[in-house]
């Protein structure tokens, strides 16, 4: 059992947003429980009080009681707890510590000093219970998102936890691996393990949890059971700054209109290898200039690799873009173009973050780009910021910080992989709406999404892409509503190959 007493938290940094204020709650063994609320609420503060990072790793303020299995939290070492809680993060990349993935799932294991033979034996269980079979034995890095989300739950697997602690594991994920992951949660349950899931996307977890806490400003505001929650109005989830339960029935909000001016893509052609099998093959595509165009396939589809084609990223590949009567090689699109990747730990490298935004404008009016730069991170709902270095902020702020600077850089193409990944709807919503202020500033913008509510709002069009090739495009009209559905729903096979 989980037990927290009076509990209330602030971080070294003092910063009230993500701190908690008289927390009590207590989570019964074999319970499931959904945390949910705006970003800066103080969901995975809560779940660091859980598996021990609070106090053993984040320093701060803390008060109260935090007890596990009947003890307090702080009279454990952080090596005691990690047998007992095992931690699922938001990006998987950052808990791995191996090249392959079967090392990583036994790494857990090796740390604990387990026999050879009681690894390999909870290796087979791991493998087959989260049917991992056609994992084992690779790269690490040649994964894709969702297989690497599988790789770090299998890595808290096999260390045999009576409690397991997600914080925002879907956020990276597409429609298929979320599915995936609901199955391994599912196994989870029907082993009475205890399952605490700090989300945003609440439609795959709320049939199956036990109990949705619902958290505003570090405190707990209310508790759902199952059945509550499920027939809140959508209305009143929107008040709450929360995603919809059912995404995928929605409308589109932005027409599409006629428009003359067309990019033509020829013979866009990538491999990783010099003669492998192409990761991109796309010989002819038009598309409408100064649209939103969205994105949509499965993790491992070729869509980032499309966007890097696109924005002449991956210098190996072929083709070209023509733009206005123009043939921009690869090395031409790199001037037009600006792309803001699904990791955007790749791409913050000054020390604050108002100098992330400068970096990407022209500088002939430093005045002026200061002005304009501090509106952007405003629109963002970023201004309290300004000086807090980018890699110290929360996985959705650094997001929030990359788009901004896409928007500052004024490029005529601009990319977005997964831009509201780990967003909460009210930060959705403000991304959505710059990604229209773009559009409406004549940008050409590609949106790499699996987020239906965003593709709604903004997308004025929608193109499909499976195994390097585009399989269908066309303005977001109701025929591009229903193969949007049918993909969601994994429906979209026989169809999508029909259009």
């Amino acid at each position: 059992m989980i037990e927290i007493k009076d509990v209330s938290f602030t971080y070294e940094s003092g910063e009230s947003e993500n701190s908690l204020r008289n927390i009590n709650l207590k989570i019964e063994d074999g319970e499931t429980v959904l945390l949910c609320g705006e970003s800066g609420c103080g969901k995975t503060t809560l779940t660091r009080l859980i598996n021990g990072l609070i106090p053993h790793y984040y320093n701060g303020q803390l008060t109260g009681q935090i007890y596990l299995d009947g003890k307090e939290v702080k009279d454990y070492q952080l090596y005691q707890i990690a047998p007992m809680v095992g931690s699922v993060f938001q990006n998987p990349r950052t808990q791995f510590y191996n090249v392959d993935t079967t090392s990583e799932i036994v790494f857990g294991c090796e740390n604990l000093g387990l026999p050879v033979q009681e690894m390999l034996a909870r290796l087979e269980n791991t493998t087959k219970c989260l049917k991992l079979e056609n994992l084992l034995g690779r790269s690490l890095f040649a994964l894709s998102g969702g297989e690497k989300q599988k790789i770090a739950c299998a890595s808290a697997d096999a260390i045999c936890p009576n409690t397991f602690v997600l914080d925002e594991p879907s956020s990276n994920l597409d429609i298929s691996s979320i599915k995936d992951l609901t199955e391994v949660i599912r196994q989870w349950q029907s082993e009475n393990k205890t399952v605490i899931v700090a989300e945003h996307r609440l439609y795959y977890l709320a049939p199956y949890a036990d109990r949705i806490i619902y958290m505003k400003r570090g405190e707990i505001c209310n508790e759902y059971t199952r059945e509550e929650f499920l027939e809140l109005d959508p209305k009143e989830l929107k008040k709450m700054g929360l995603r919809a339960l059912n995404p995928f029935d929605l409308m589109p909000e932005k027409k599409p209109e006629a428009n003359e001016k067309s990019l033509q893509i020829d013979n866009f052609w990538f491999s990783y290898e010099k003669r492998g099998y192409p990761i991109v093959n796309i010989p002819n595509l038009t598309l409408p200039q100064g649209e939103i165009i969205g994105i949509i396939g499965d993790n491992g589809a070729g869509k980032s690799s499309f966007a890097r084609c696109l924005c002449g990223l991956d210098k190996s590949s072929k083709g070209t873009l023509k733009l206005n009567g123009n043939a921009l090689n690869a090395k031409k699109r790199r001037h037009i173009s600006y792309m803001v990747m699904q990791d955007v730990n790749h791409q913050l490298f000054t020390e604050d973050v108002l100098d992330e935004l400068l970096l990407s404008m022209d500088g002939e009016n430093e005045e002026e780009d200061k002005v304009r730069a501090q509106e952007i991170l405003a629109g963002l709902d970023l201004s309290d910021k300004l000086k807090l270095h980018p890699m110290s902020l929360s996985g959705g702020e650094k997001q929030r910080v990359a788009i901004g600077s896409a928007v500052a850089s004024g490029k005529e193409i601009i990319i977005f992989d997964e831009p509201t990944s780990g967003l909460d709807y009210r930060h959705m919503l403000e991304v959505s709406e710059k990604l229209i202020q773009l559009k409406e500033m004549k940008k050409t913008l590609f949106l790499i999404t699996h987020d239906p509510e965003l593709i709604y709002k903004c997308c004025t069009h929608l193109m499909f892409i499976e195994h390097g090739r585009i399989l269908w495009h066309r303005p977001m009209d109701n025929e591009a509503v229903r193969l949007l559905q049918e993909f969601f729903s994994h429906e979209k096979g026989d169809s999508a190959m029909a259009i």
